[in-house]
Order: structure tokens, then sequence, then C-alpha cells
């Protein structure tokens, strides 16, 4: 039977973004990416030139799935600007109590990755907190905040 390269691709992808997730872009090599994907080595390298464009990869796929659930998240919030702050802040409360927190994937690995200002992921990482720093703006404008996108700069590096 056929493989399909997309289906291949996409289980590199997220046996990749598992990974790193877990344990951490310099703790994780290909080897175990390709065992966790179950594919050879060779095929992971037919699909991602190397480690450093797979992470990268792997972030923008997870990126773009969160920008659904972020305008979700968003929808959720209103009110005044102080009930949309205290509704943001309550979920955030309640996403960092859940047992085995281990915070965002983006954070962590933009963390990791930050004596390495020219990697790939790194400008998945700044595309992401832009996306969220506007949809932050976009809310607090509604309400009738003044500055919305510096107070929401201030808000999303918070």
């Amino acid at each position: 039977m056929p493989r399909n390269a997309s289906e291949t691709r996409r289980k590199i992808l997220d046996a990749a973004y598992r990974q790193f997730y877990q344990r951490g872009y310099n703790r994780v090599g290909v080897d175990e990416i390709a065992t966790a994907a179950k594919v050879t080595k060779r095929t992971l390298y037919v699909h991602f030139e190397s480690k450093d464009k797979l992470l990268a990869d792997a972030l923008d796929h997870y990126r773009q799935l969160a920008v659904q659930q972020t305008r979700d998240w968003a929808s959720r919030l209103g009110g005044n600007a102080n009930d949309m702050i205290d509704g943001l802040f309550g979920d955030l409360h309640r996403w960092g109590a859940k047992p085995r927190f281990a915070a965002s994937g983006f954070t962590r690995l933009a963390m990791e990755l930050a004596d390495m200002p020219g990697h790939p992921a790194r400008a998945v990482a700044r595309r992401h907190k832009s996306f969220i720093e506007s949809t932050i703006a976009e809310k607090l404008a509604d309400a009738g905040v003044r500055r919305p996108k510096d107070r929401a700069r201030n808000t999303a590096s918070d």
C-alpha cells in the first residue's frame, strides 16, 4: 500500500512537537523523534532538512491550531476592561493550576533558544506573540481602553 507523504509529515510533526514540548529542544535527537513517529531517520530527513527546520515547522503547525483556540478564547472575554482583564488572568490562573502544568510550548522553546537569535523557530514564536498581542489589543480597544496596543504588549509579556 503506498504511503501518504502528508500523513507521514504530520506524524513526524506531532511526534517532534511532543518530544520538544516534554523534554526540550536540546535534549531530543532526531533518532528519538523518528522512533516516536515510527519512521526511519532517512524518512524524517526526506521531509525536513534539519532538526532546526523540523522544530520551526512543528511550532508553526501548532501555532496555526492555537490561532483558532485564541480567537475562541478572546470571543468569550467581554464586558468592560476590568472584567476582561479579570477574565484573562482568571483563565491563565486556571490553566496554570492544572496538575503537571508545563507552560506554553512556545514560551518554553523560545527561552531555550534565547541564545540562538537566527533560529527559524524564533521567528515562529515572534509571529505567535504578535498575534496574541493584537488579539488582546482588539479586545481592549473594544472595551474603550486607551492605548490598547501598548496595554496589550504589557499584558502579553507579563
